[in-house]
């Protein structure tokens, strides 16, 4: 009996599995195709290739997502001169639609170590 009730919890939850790992994606989710999905990858490439050949801006220390040709920055930079010069990359690639700038001017929060 004991043996009947681990195997149908362990159907159970193997059977959930899909369901819990595509709701997390775009193309899954109907917010975006997957040709569109192509292209807003495409398009972050192109943003954060740039980004590391600028030396205004630290491209490591900004993170760029799209979806649907708006693109998002987040991150830190050392100075407001960076931070627009960052917007400014986003938003002269071909296929970006609009810019958010999240991105905060100074360093870093340094880890507490917990």
């Amino acid at each position: 009996m004991k043996k009947q009730i681990a195997y149908l919890v362990l159907a159970a939850s193997l059977s959930l599995i899909p369901v819990f790992m595509s709701s997390g994606c775009a193309v899954t989710s109907g917010r975006e195709t997957a040709k569109a999905y192509a292209g807003d990858k495409r398009i972050a490439a192109r943003i954060k290739t740039a980004m590391y050949a600028d030396p205004a801006v630290k491209g490591t220390e900004v993170a760029v997502n799209v979806l649907n040709g708006q693109v998002q920055l987040s991150g830190f930079v050392d100075t407001p001169e960076a931070k627009q010069r960052a917007e400014t990359i986003a938003a002269t690639t071909p296929g970006v639609a609009r810019v958010y700038n999240n991105i905060i001017v100074g360093t870093a929060p340094t880890p507490t170590g917990r």
